[in-house]
């Protein structure tokens, strides 16, 4: 897979500060939070053919926001070497409906399984999902194979590659 390494530290710096962005969007508005991002094993987080796969997770929950009437207070895209992340608060849906939403892109949409879409409610506390997610490569628990190690990085990059060869 093409595209800039990062490094543990960056990963991390990242993640802080979507925490951060996170309880600000959550203090200032009190309402759900979407936070969408890419499952990207490995050093490298984006390029342009895993942009234009986020762009279509984008595109497909704003379009799934829609069929719900939702109103948005606010939403802030980050596109990083670290990866690309969207957050999004919701006003007048229920974090539960926001999951549901969520978990019918991860398990409808042809790039779904490399959506990570998490829903927040407006205490702060993460939606989990009440069925795992099958593995990128096998038909097993995603969780299973990545606590083992069953598949390698690059195992996992050729699949997220062939996933989106055609985008």
């Amino acid at each position: 897979m093409t595209g800039q390494e990062i490094n543990l530290q960056q990963m991390l710096t990242r993640r802080e500060q979507r925490v951060n962005e996170q309880n600000f969007f959550l203090k200032e508005y009190r309402a759900p939070l979407i936070s969408f991002s890419m499952n990207i094993p490995g050093p490298i987080k984006t390029n342009e053919k895993i942009r234009k796969a986020f762009d279509s997770g984008r595109l497909e929950i704003f379009k799934a926001l829609e069929n719900l009437n939702a109103q948005i207070n606010i939403f802030k895209e980050v596109h990083e070497v670290t990866g690309d992340e969207l957050l999004i608060s919701v006003k007048n849906l229920s974090a539960e409906t926001l999951k549901e939403m969520a978990i019918k892109i991860e398990n409808d949409s042809k790039l779904g399984r490399l959506f990570d879409i998490d829903v927040i409610d407006s205490q702060g506390h993460k939606l989990s999902r009440k069925i795992f997610r099958k593995c990128l490569i096998c038909d097993r628990q995603a969780q299973e194979c990545a606590r083992a190690r069953t598949h390698s990085i690059e195992e996992m990059q050729k699949a997220i590659e062939e996933l989106i060869y055609n985008l």
